[in-house]
């Protein structure tokens, strides 16, 4: 039986940061017992059509650790069941400092766990509290040590630049202290300001840093993260070696995984499907939305580039049939002269500087 990645989506937060586009909303008790039945029921029909060991599992959200242990046991539980995990399967759940506490490390690495994710934003409380997360950044610290007390040591935390009144300071400060708290991986996002989101709407009124320097924060986090020895391997993503995120690195290499719950997204057998992003509509009558074809050329190599390593000759052709194409390289030429991209032998890939511009970039050498 093939491999293949399994992403649960966990559609409920205790309130909605206001940057977050994620689909997520408040939910009771009972309004969870109902989703996670229904997700359930959903684990094993999927798993009849498509048949697969799960060589990695995410939960993300939302806010899974939410649920609670008892809950996200139980669904764990149905995935082992129908999905039966791959030997050393990489088990993800996402969580947040305000709903995980020791109890809930040690009964979720019991039921077999062995990753978190952990919501972390900014280490500066001021910063925290304007993005709407809840506990400060000391509660981060004692929830990254509960999860290794429960054994649970591949840790990652999330991280955001260009967030209301960061500053270069400050912004250090929150990237020294997650070198400081020893996870093996931390993941580094400039915030976009997302149309519906209240701060969309209040943008005018945001005191965000400028262009400038945001873009002096990201060079300054790769290269000080480099120095601790968690190095880029992804636009986004840092991690001590052997320590990635192999389901995410599914996504970026366009490898085949299967989404379930309200807005998740799927890839398989060549084709790219998703729930709609209605809660109430997957409990009563999951189904799915078809999204055409996916994996050809283009979208493997756009999602290559985000990768450090790039995309690859020997890969493209193994993948495809044929390497790189002429004209990819002759328009790759024009941004190493401005030092956006590396182009060798081995293929092509962005630098940091690059990684930048990755959007503009990318559109360029592939479109």
């Amino acid at each position: 039986m093939k491999n293949s990645g399994l992403y649960i989506h966990v559609p409920f937060c205790a309130s909605k940061c206001p940057y977050c586009d994620f689909y997520s909303a408040k939910a009771d008790e009972e309004g969870m017992d109902r989703y996670v039945l229904a997700l359930c029921e959903e684990i094993k029909r999927e798993s009849e059509e498509y048949p697969f060991s799960a060589d990695t599992i995410y939960f993300g959200g939302g806010t899974p650790s939410l649920l609670g242990a008892k809950r996200l046991n139980r669904i764990l539980d149905e995935i082992c069941k129908y999905f039966t995990p791959a030997e050393n399967a990489e088990i993800t759940v996402e969580c947040n400092p305000s709903s995980a506490d020791q109890n809930f490390f040690n009964d979720i690495a019991l039921s077999g766990f062995n990753r978190i994710s952990m919501g972390l934003q900014s280490f500066v409380d001021g910063e925290r509290k304007i993005l709407g997360r809840r506990g400060s950044g000391k509660d981060v610290l004692k929830r990254v040590e509960e999860a290794r007390k429960a054994g649970i040591e591949n840790i990652s935390l999330d991280l955001m630049l260009g967030i209301p009144n960061q500053t270069p300071e400050s912004f250090f400060q929150s990237l020294n202290a997650c070198i400081d708290s020893g996870v093996p991986h931390i993941s580094g996002y400039m915030l976009k300001l997302e149309e519906g989101t209240p701060f969309y709407k209040m943008q005018d009124k945001l005191l965000l840093p400028d262009e400038d320097a945001v873009c002096d924060m990201y060079i300054q986090m790769c290269e000080t993260f480099e120095k601790a020895g968690i190095n880029q391997y992804e636009v986004s993503n840092f991690a001590v070696k052997g320590m990635e995120s192999k389901h995410n690195l599914k996504y970026w290499r366009c490898e085949e995984y299967l989404g379930i719950g309200p807005s998740a997204h799927s890839f398989m057998n060549g084709k790219r499907f998703f729930y709609p992003r209605d809660t109430e509509k997957f409990i009563i009558s999951p189904e799915t939305v078809q999204d055409g074809n996916g994996g050809d050329f283009e979208e493997y190599a756009m999602l290559a580039l985000r990768l450090k390593d790039g995309l690859k000759e020997s890969e493209t052709l193994s993948r495809f049939g044929f390497g790189i194409p002429k004209e990819v390289y002759e328009a790759a030429e024009k941004f190493k002269k401005f030092q956006l991209v590396e182009i060798n032998e081995e293929g092509i890939n962005l630098t940091p500087k690059g990684f930048l511009l990755s959007n503009t970039v990318i559109s360029e050498l592939i479109l």
